[in-house]
């Protein structure tokens, strides 16, 4: 099966969903401005190149694999003396998230419409 090229429509969707106050991910690129990026029209031809790119040759840089954890203690806690308490973040690049968005989405389309997941289990799937 050939893998369809990224869209314009597609990448600004999913975008456009993201909150602009979720975490900064490990390039520093917070969702505002990769919005803000993708109003320019070269900007977010290149993305698009990037990611058809990658999904022609098959391969992802690291720079996109690479990710960051941050480990935050749980508010109102009496003792910190459990693994339980201490809430692990992970920060991705964000443009390799919004790849991945993009990528889940579609995947999650062909799984349905091909009837390859049961009723039952479609209750955390868009």
């Amino acid at each position: 099966m050939k893998w369809i090229l990224f869209l314009k429509e597609e990448l600004l969707s999913v975008i456009e969903k993201c909150s602009n106050t979720l975490t900064l991910g490990s390039d520093k690129l917070s969702w505002k401005h990769l919005k803000r990026i993708v109003k320019n029209d070269t900007c977010l031809n290149k993305l698009i190149d990037i990611a058809n790119t990658y999904i022609d040759i098959d391969h992802w840089l690291l720079h996109f694999k690479v990710s960051t954890t941050i480990i935050i203690l749980k508010p109102n806690k009496n003792f910190y003396n459990s693994f339980k308490i201490y809430q692990p973040i992970i920060l991705l690049n964000t443009i390799s998230k919004l790849f991945e968005k993009v990528i889940s989405k579609r995947l999650q389309f062909i799984l349905i419409s091909n009837n390859f997941i049961h009723l039952c289990q479609l209750d955390g799937l868009k």
